[in-house]
């Protein structure tokens, strides 16, 4: 017999377990993780969720309607494509292109429009028109056709023709159709989707196929373990003895993020 959504389940100790936020057509969805195993999941607030964000213990959602931060409070933002952190300060970006960051008084300051915003991330926003780097304001730094960017430490993006890191200038790690890219805090894993699977670096330029039960939309990271979910709903964990697989119950999965 399959198990609800809203059913509890307890796999392992959860002594050292981590928060994973999973957003979906149906809602957020929070789950524990202790190494590979799974721990409670459950639907924390009911929305379409475009995108999750998680520093610390700070979250953030990106829905239809608003930016949703703290225990699901709306910031006013107005409908939010995309959600990211950049060190502590809150970004997110609309369908109709605006980026703004919310300042310590709670307020939204705008800081530029670009074309179809798909990720914010690390101080960095990938747009059909480029990345877009977050000062004052917001300043094009190349490449076109962005589908997801890792902005913290060496810059990664992935587009629809290829993989490339920033140093002097955009270098070409793979080429092919990407739109997933992560890299974990200390910058010593690193996980690429595209067309043609799922990669992971070997080094700086050398990415290598791994095997995964299906191919996720989106990759992150736990202390001790490397996290991903499907659009199906079904989340995937290695702790370095292959896939575990637990199937959350829901579809449309946009994103997931850590919470520290």
């Amino acid at each position: 017999m399959g198990h609800t959504i809203d059913e509890k389940r307890v796999y392992a100790d959860r002594t050292g377990a981590e928060t994973v936020l999973v957003a979906s057509e149906q809602g957020v969805v929070v789950t524990s993780l202790s190494a590979d195993r799974v721990g409670e999941f459950r639907i924390d607030h009911r929305t379409a969720a475009r995108d999750v964000a998680a520093t610390g213990d700070r979250r953030a959602v990106a829905t239809d309607q608003d930016v949703l931060a703290g225990g699901y409070e709306p910031t006013g933002f107005g409908p939010a494509a995309a959600v990211g952190f950049d060190g502590t300060d809150l970004l997110a970006a609309g369908p109709d292109g605006r980026v703004a960051r919310l300042d310590d008084e709670d307020e939204w300051t705008t800081l530029g429009h670009v074309e179809t915003p798909r990720t914010v991330h690390g101080g960095m926003v990938g747009a059909a028109d480029g990345v877009w780097m977050v000062d004052d304001g917001l300043r094009n730094v190349g490449l076109d056709g962005v589908r997801g960017v890792h902005g913290n430490g060496m810059p990664l993006a992935a587009t629809g023709d290829g993989l490339y890191r920033l140093g002097n200038g955009w270098m070409t790690e793979r080429d092919g159709a990407f739109g997933v890219v992560s890299v974990d805090a200390a910058d010593d894993r690193a996980h690429a989707v595209g067309a043609d699977g799922t990669f992971v670096r070997e080094s700086v330029g050398e990415w290598t196929a791994v095997e995964t039960p299906a191919d996720p939309v989106d990759v992150a990271y736990t202390d001790e373990a490397t996290v991903a979910v499907t659009e199906g709903g079904a989340l995937l964990a290695d702790a370095g003895e292959g896939w575990r697989t637990r199937e959350l119950g829901v579809s449309g999965v946009a994103a997931l993020a850590v919470r520290g």
